[in-house]
């Protein structure tokens, strides 16, 4: 889910693992830019493949995930609905895969993910715990040999930033989030939405600063007079489409929420 800045976030990804295959949604819109990316992970010679986010509910679009199976499980990066919308019609075209994700209400036919979750695929898969777009937002660390490349769903876009959805996101877990996927310096970022970047780590540190800059806009707007986030966002997201500021006002109440100003 975008934010308004426009560009990317980091020099685009030149070449992908050959493990590494994007299956776009036909969802385009401001909020979701080109399209859901679909990601299908399957390790050299393996014969189940991984899925990470199926995306809305497009006959068409699922059709092609499970054209690409067998696949062994699929994960959730995290639960908004143009993740996971498809997830349970993906699970029934593939007979019954289970969909693994953080939160529960995300998860069929298998456990909620945790931290220690062993996943099999012939590739090594590690969970890091992202939160702050969401609380449940998780990206994946996926390694076969010497190549690694970070899932990181919509805790870093391929293109512009990200809202940070109060109350469910918190600025505070966002930023630490960021501070964690900055130390994969050189890993490529497959993103939820938008092209592949080709160092997380510096699209991380990006957005840290983008965020620290937006603060610095949030206090100088209270400073001014503003007391409430739509107050906020007339300030500070002046030159967005007027259309866009409803998401402005979910990331500008986590900010009010974490400087603890205005009222959010």
């Amino acid at each position: 889910m975008g934010g308004h800045v426009t560009g990317a976030a980091g020099a685009l990804a030149d070449e992908l693992p050959g493990w590494v295959t994007l299956l776009r949604a036909p969802n385009p819109g401001p909020m979701t830019l080109d399209g859901t990316n679909t990601w299908v992970l399957r390790a050299p010679g393996a014969e189940q493949a991984v899925v990470v986010d199926p995306g809305p509910a497009d006959e068409t679009h699922l059709g092609a995930i499970a054209a690409q199976g067998p696949v062994g499980f699929v994960l959730i990066t995290h639960g908004h609905a143009d993740h996971t919308e498809g997830a349970p019609r993906l699970s029934e075209l593939l007979g019954g895969v289970p969909v693994l994700a953080a939160d529960p209400a995300h998860t069929v036919g298998g456990a909620p993910l945790t931290p220690d979750a062993a996943l099999d695929a012939g590739l090594e898969i590690r969970l890091l715990g992202t939160p702050g777009h969401t609380a449940d937002s998780v990206c994946f660390l996926v390694g076969h040999g010497d190549e690694r490349v970070v899932l990181t769903g919509d805790t870093i876009l391929g293109r512009g930033t990200t809202v940070v959805a109060h109350p469910d996101g918190h600025l505070g877990d966002y930023l630490s989030s960021l501070e964690l996927l900055s130390t994969y310096r050189g890993v490529p970022a497959l993103p939820g939405h938008g092209p592949a970047l080709a160092d997380c780590g510096a699209a991380a540190e990006f957005y840290l600063a983008h965020r620290r800059a937006r603060l610095d806009q949030v206090r100088a707007a209270v400073a001014a007079g503003a007391t409430t986030a739509p107050e906020v966002v007339a300030t500070v997201y002046a030159d967005v489409d007027r259309s866009l500021w409803w998401a402005a006002e979910w990331s500008v109440r986590a900010q009010l929420e974490y400087l603890g100003v205005g009222q959010p």
